[in-house]
């Protein structure tokens, strides 16, 4: 990507810059009762594998939108790896830390990564993080994300297949905004953020929480083209 297409980017996300201190305070509050509410998480889990197991021993990556830290960084350090987590709550990244000791953990909005702080990574995992922006939002994600990476870096990324944007649902007593793709969409979308593909799979998944719709997970192993 050339620095003015950088530019680009970083001038899109001020333009959408929206405010999504909503979202993260209900993380905030759900706290531990997400792993509750996905207490099975294969597909992730098999994501996850992937990454760990097709970079290098010692790689550093990036679980954006870490949670709790469960399963991912969790299982990327124990695969040997130096995972650096970055998440918009400060309660889930407080469970983070100590269920993973091992990895540093960030607190900080999506957009604040486009300054390049953190350095770059050979990996990366996205697991349902971008569903929680805006639709017009996700594709300067992933080309952000794109930038992070060193030539040839890989990123696993995990998204719910809906033709959403923005759109409210109840999730563990709070409400959040969520959006999503069909899953040609989603592979045009990530195809043109400068990625290849180099696998996928799907799941239907029925959480374990009444107040959750079952819903259908697309992940996507990505090579940075």
């Amino acid at each position: 990507m050339s620095g003015d297409d950088q530019r680009d980017d970083y001038d899109g996300y001020a333009r959408l810059g929206l405010d999504r201190s909503g979202q993260a305070e209900a993380f905030d509050a759900i706290g531990d009762r997400y792993d509750e509410a996905f207490p099975h998480k294969e597909g992730q889990l098999a994501s996850g594998a992937w990454l760990a197991g097709a970079l290098s021993p010692g790689s550093r990556i990036l679980d954006l939108g870490c949670g709790t830290g469960l399963p991912t960084a969790r299982q990327l350090v124990d695969a040997g790896h130096t995972v650096v987590g970055y998440d918009h709550s400060p309660g889930m990244l407080d469970l983070a830390r100590a269920n993973v000791p091992e990895a540093a953990f960030h607190e900080g909005d999506l957009a604040a990564l486009r300054d390049g702080r953190l350095g770059t990574f050979d990996g990366a995992a996205a697991f349902f993080a971008l569903l929680m922006l805006p639709r017009p939002e996700i594709p300067h994600a992933l080309r952000m994300l794109h930038a992070l990476l060193r030539p040839g870096g890989l990123l696993a990324l995990s998204m719910v297949e809906a033709d959403v944007d923005d759109y409210a649902i109840p999730f563990l007593g709070h409400t959040i905004r969520v959006s999503g793709y069909l899953r040609d969409e989603l592979r045009e979308v990530v195809r043109e953020a400068g990625f290849e593909i180099a696998g996928e799979s799907s799941l239907a998944y029925a959480p374990a929480s009444t107040d959750v719709p079952p819903e259908i997970q697309i992940f996507l192993n990505l090579r940075r083209a």
